[in-house]
């Protein structure tokens, strides 16, 4: 079973210190990925603004530890920018996301740079109000919508054939996403709120709306929007009982994955990347044919790779 995950925060806990992307500690590397046989995997490079001043020139240096990385393994995996370069890989494929629409500082030229280095993905907002728009953390965001700029974005971003990521955006910011996007977007690290009501999943309304548009999300691993215990715990029965109602509610076309890896602080029951044949092993014991397991691994998410990406 091939696998494309929509997000991890692997490059996040590299800097700054001698971890290596090939054999590390974390949830997510290299011998990892191919543990998963992995086709594709997307490397957010999160900045958190509160903690970092220059968010333009942070996440130029942290994509310029990526690319070290890379290099360094070049026989194993290399930059993906698009379908093709993806589908006619031998290696694995890293795409790159930018997590945290405010690295842009409001100046629409940044996000041109950033495509011009490969970035494809943008997650539009992160925790904080930004140039684009509202988190959905704070109820107060809710029903706030894009700033001007915000809109400037999702536009460049159609011209320019990036996908439009909107976890952790506002439900306001979602509805005009969906109601201004010319081409499908998608939520690469949320889950179902009717299941787990956290802010940062999706309700019905939004899931249907996400598959009317062409578009999936990432089924997300962290406790915090599986479930509401508190044990802190993440379980193959959590995720299951949110892929069948997103399921339900979306269709199958709807969900990919999402990991969140490197991003949790829970203890999941698949410990790291390596492990997803659990989730298939699940999966099929709850009657998920092949082809739709399939779909929800890669072929969802390859869909709107191929249709979006130039």
């Amino acid at each position: 079973m091939r696998l494309v995950d929509l997000h991890c925060d692997t490059m996040d806990l590299l800097m700054g210190n001698d971890k290596k992307l090939y054999e590390n500690n974390l949830c997510v590397d290299i011998k990892k990925l191919k543990k998963a046989n992995s086709l594709a995997q997307i490397f957010a490079l999160f900045v958190d603004t509160k903690d970092i001043k220059n968010p333009y020139d942070y996440c130029i240096s942290m994509y310029e530890r990526f690319l070290g990385e890379l290099n360094k393994n070049s026989n194993d995996i290399s930059l993906a920018t698009n379908y093709n370069e993806i589908i006619n890989n031998n290696k694995i494929s890293a795409l790159l996301s930018i997590e945290e629409g405010a690295v842009l500082e409001g100046d629409i030229k940044n996000l041109e740079k950033f495509y011009d280095l490969g970035v494809r993905f943008l997650t539009l907002t992160w925790n904080y109000e930004n140039e684009i728009g509202y988190p959905n953390c704070f109820e107060e965001f809710k029903d706030k919508g894009l700033e001007k700029f915000g809109f400037e974005v999702i536009e460049k971003m159609n011209d320019l054939g990036m996908i439009i990521d909107v976890s952790h955006l506002s439900d306001g910011g979602f509805y005009d996403v969906y109601n201004n996007s010319k081409k499908p977007f998608i939520a690469t690290h949320s889950n179902s709120r009717t299941v787990t009501n956290h802010s940062r999943n999706l309700t019905d309304d939004m899931i249907r709306c996400l598959g009317n548009s062409g578009g999936v999300t990432g089924i997300n691993f962290c406790n915090y929007f599986l479930n509401d215990r508190d044990d802190s715990n993440s379980t193959l029965e959590d995720i299951i009982k949110h892929i069948k109602h997103i399921v339900n509610v979306g269709g199958i076309e709807v969900l990919s994955i999402g990991t969140d890896f490197d991003g949790i602080l829970s203890t999941v029951e698949i410990k790291d990347i390596s492990e997803m044949d659990k989730l298939v092993s699940s999966l099929k014991k709850n009657d998920f044919k092949e082809s739709e397991i399939e779909k929800i691994f890669s072929k969802n998410a390859l869909r709107v790779i191929k249709e979006v990406l130039k």
